[in-house]
């Protein structure tokens, strides 16, 4: 399903998943439709006679969506294409999706072709400028053309997914050039070990010189070996090579050792606690208990080689899992937890040191470390302050900040209603209705990408407006992804929409589910996309794989054959049996039930071991795949609205404490407060241990057998 012009593109859209191709009821055929899905099939084919016939008959017809045929047309050929016709296209198609995307697909080509006067020509133009080999080819033609760039060139170039042909361009004339230096490529080097990403390291290290790049690829084919072969006193390329050895090695649980024998004494004193940070990280993702004792050696030994208040200069994502070390720390009443946490807090940089979850727990250590008299006060009162400084946030830790300090979750003011030239500009905007008419077709993947190029720059009002205009043509996927942009004014009925509320709620209770919880999970899972269809096979509304529908049908005595699975009422069915059953499995932990949903029963199952007993919420936390971590979070946070989206909301009592979940204006009436129902933290359940839901394995429900990481 996906377009493949350049490599670039295609990692872009291997993010997006795949949606079988639909036909709403709203839509009406165009002359010429069948023109642009044959354009489509013929792009798949790289068929440029097709492609040529069809960017003929889909102008002579007028078509709306010219504009994309001609786009796939010329992007087809870009290898041979010139700058005038590619001028030509821009004129045409002036301020529009593909003009921008053909600029982004056509700079590539010019970096490819070592143009750099065109380059530096078409790249001030790009406007979405979200492609970073872009950026590299365009920071190479701005320093050939004498400028300084220097800054964004090292951070362009540490940020490198892979050995692009962009950014290893830019990185070796820069170091040729002397711009950049072996400083620099040691730390692209690191970065690409920490990554997971070999042959950008490769690259780095060829940098340095011959001998950096022969270790380099030493260890990457035998970290333990290459060890071994180390003389007792590194030098400086040595004992950098020797550092990514042990990075490597900490994924395999052997680092720890290495640094417990010798090499903790043999790498300078920064590096070993690199090194041990390193080793933190892999334990942690792995749930060993050791993990929170390594980083507290990599924080001893990062004091005793810096300077007071240096921070390290360890990436946001290691620092991470220092937190979740400590959050499955067996001892959670020890102090050196949560001093554990506040340093791993404190390093992070600026923008992630305000993510929620880290507000959160930052907050949670703070009050947990204070201590009796003015300064412990004081600390409480912080930890207050930064809890409430995140309570208006529709999120899992928002919520959870707000129970904390005694508040009930409350509902913010609908919006004032749309105005006719609200709606009408919303109807009438070209991009918008572009986008229906390739989801109406069949095109997602471009209707989306058209959708939200359209959202650009758009206030608050408008983008409700939009919002309301997907909404009202049941594209839920687009009226929730909308709505969820605006900040100031919150409109529930669009963000947590309610479609089939009368065939889920009847599925819900006859699988005994709470209907709020299923909503949470749909709305998760496919967007409320029927034929939604995930690019592993997962398909339905909730995101059902083969095997599981088949092992499901056959649980409740349903007659099933799998063209069945993406009809609504049998998804929905075996769907909701499904998670019944992984609910009893896990005792009714929500948390487990919906981590299990997600990457199958058998994960969870290994994620509650580890020996400590967690608080539901440090135990999602800790959940070592990002997919499944972010998941559990918004299933649970989706059901507490669900729940009051479900149920009649009730006034809130005037002595009862309650904190708005939305700044609301002055003078409006107080937001209702949820209806009496279950909080967060009673959805989350009991603490989670090795013990949590045990139950017989061979009655257990199998794994979805979905591919995560």
């Amino acid at each position: 399903m996906f377009r493949t012009l350049t490599l670039a593109r295609l990692a872009l859209l291997m993010a997006v998943m795949t949606i079988a191709p639909c036909s709403p009821v709203w839509s009406q055929p165009a002359p010429g439709d069948d023109i642009v899905v044959q354009a489509r099939d013929a792009l798949r084919r790289k068929d440029k006679a097709a492609l040529a016939q069809a960017r003929i008959a889909v102008n002579n017809a007028r078509h709306p969506l010219a504009m994309w045929v001609e786009y796939w047309e010329l992007g087809n050929r870009l290898t041979d294409a010139q700058q005038p016709e590619l001028d030509a296209f821009y004129a045409r198609w002036n301020g529009t999706y593909v003009e921008d995307r053909l600029r982004n697909d056509w700079l590539l080509e010019l970096g490819r072709r070592r143009d750099w006067v065109n380059l530096r020509n078409e790249y001030p133009r790009f406007r979405m400028n979200d492609d970073r080999e872009v950026a590299c080819y365009a920071l190479l033609a701005q320093h050939l053309a004498g400028q300084d760039v220097k800054a964004a060139a090292r951070n362009a170039w540490f940020v490198q997914r892979d050995a692009d042909d962009g950014c290893a361009l830019m990185a070796r004339t820069l170091v040729e050039a002397k711009v950049l230096g072996a400083d620099d490529a040691w730390r692209a080097a690191l970065l690409a070990i920490e990554n997971n990403r070999p042959r950008a390291a490769r690259n780095a290290a060829a940098l340095v010189n011959p001998l950096a790049a022969h270790g380099m690829a030493e260890l990457l084919d035998n970290p333990a070996r290459y060890l071994a072969k180390r003389p007792p006193v590194a030098t400086h390329n040595t004992a950098e090579l020797s550092l990514m050895a042990l990075m490597r090695m900490a994924a395999s649980d052997a680092a720890a050792a290495q640094l417990q024998g010798s090499w903790s004494q043999r790498l300078p004193l920064a590096m070993a606690a690199t090194a041990w940070a390193h080793t933190a990280k892999q334990a942690a993702l792995k749930h060993n208990p050791a993990a929170s004792d390594y980083a507290r050696r990599a924080w001893k030994a990062w004091d005793a080689a810096s300077k007071p208040g240096v921070q390290p200069d360890w990436s946001d994502d290691l620092l991470a899992w220092h937190v979740r070390a400590a959050l499955r720390q067996t001892d959670a009443s020890d102090p050196q937890r949560w001093r554990l946490m506040q340093r791993a807090i404190s390093a992070m940089s600026a923008a992630e040191q305000r993510d929620a979850a880290w507000v959160y727990w930052r907050a949670r250590a703070t009050a947990a470390m204070a201590t009796q008299g003015p300064d412990g006060d004081a600390a409480r009162a912080a930890s207050r302050s930064a809890l409430e400084s995140i309570t208006p946030q529709f999120n899992f830790y928002g919520k959870l900040a707000l129970e904390d300090l005694g508040g009930r979750i409350t509902l913010p003011p609908a919006p004032a209603p749309l105005s006719t030239p609200e709606r009408d500009a919303a109807r009438q905007h070209p991009g918008l209705t572009r986008a229906l008419q390739l989801i109406a077709l069949g095109l997602r993947n471009e209707g989306v990408r058209e959708w939200n190029y359209s959202l650009r720059g758009m206030a608050e009002r408008k983008l409700l407006a939009a919002a309301q205009r997907a909404c009202d043509h049941e594209i839920w996927d687009r009226c929730i992804n909308t709505s969820d942009r605006t900040r100031g004014e919150i409109d529930l009925a669009q963000r947590f929409p309610t479609p089939y509320r009368e065939q889920i709620v009847a599925k819900a209770r006859a699988a005994g589910l709470d209907p709020a919880v299923v909503y949470g999970l749909i709305r998760q899972e496919s967007r409320f996309v029927m034929d939604s269809r995930s690019a592993v096979g997962a398909t339905g509304l909730m995101q059902l794989m083969p095997a599981t529908a088949r092992w499901t049908a056959k649980q409740v005595g349903l007659d099933f054959r799998d063209t069945m699975i993406g009809d609504r009422d049998v998804n929905l069915q075996l769907g909701s049996a499904y998670l019944r059953r992984v609910l009893d499995d896990f005792g009714g932990s929500l948390a487990l039930a919906a981590a299990a949903y997600n990457a199958g029963p058998g994960r969870p199952r290994r994620w509650r071991e580890g020996g400590a007993v967690m608080e539901p919420a440090a135990w999602a936390e800790s959940i070592p795949f990002n997919e499944t971590r972010d998941y559990v979070k918004k299933v649970l946070s989706n059901s507490v609205y669900y729940a009051a989206l479900l149920a009649p909301p009730v006034p809130p009592a005037p002595s009862a404490p309650s904190v708005a979940a939305s700044a609301a204006s002055e003078g409006t009436a107080p937001a209702p407060v949820l209806a009496a129902g279950p909080t967060l933290k009673s959805r989350l359940g009991p603490a989670i241990g090795p013990a949590t839901g045990l139950r017989d394995p061979a009655a257990a429900a199998p794994d979805r057998d979905r591919v995560l990481p």
